[in-house]
């Protein structure tokens, strides 16, 4: 399901299981006028009633609130990817330093720091596009 506001994931549910305001607000033990309420997002249901109106509905109390847990997969991957990001901003900084170095020093040729500079410029682009990207 895309990401709704609460009231509208308790309203579809409530319909895709056949429910009426009135049937869900007797099995939960409340009012239909409560039921309403959390439907149009002007009241939330007691926290502790939250198990059991997944229950109701026959998902998980993380599924009814759309909170989606990070895998370890997805940790590893976050971490490979802030490497690499790291990685490459140091080999656009390292560049940058080389060529002011060796320009001071009068030891590079102007198409090598040409070069190293775009190597660096480089690097920061892939960075960027990447951040982009998420």
């Amino acid at each position: 399901m895309n990401k709704q506001t609460f009231g509208n994931m308790v309203a579809a549910l409530r319909k895709k299981n056949g429910m009426t305001q009135l049937e869900l607000a007797e099995k939960m033990g409340v009012t239909d006028k409560a039921v309403s309420k959390w439907e149009r997002d002007l009241s939330f249901p007691d926290v502790n009633s939250l198990p059991k109106l997944a229950e109701i509905f026959g998902v998980t109390v993380d599924e009814l609130m759309q909170i989606k847990a990070d895998t370890k997969e997805n940790v590893a991957d976050n971490k490979v990817s802030g490497v690499i990001t790291l990685a490459l901003k140091g080999i656009a900084l390292a560049m940058g330093v080389a060529v002011t170095v060796l320009s001071f020093l009068n030891e590079i040729e102007t198409t090598s720091a040409v070069g190293m500079l775009g190597l660096g410029l480089a690097c920061l682009a892939v960075t960027q596009f990447s951040k982009e990207g998420e």
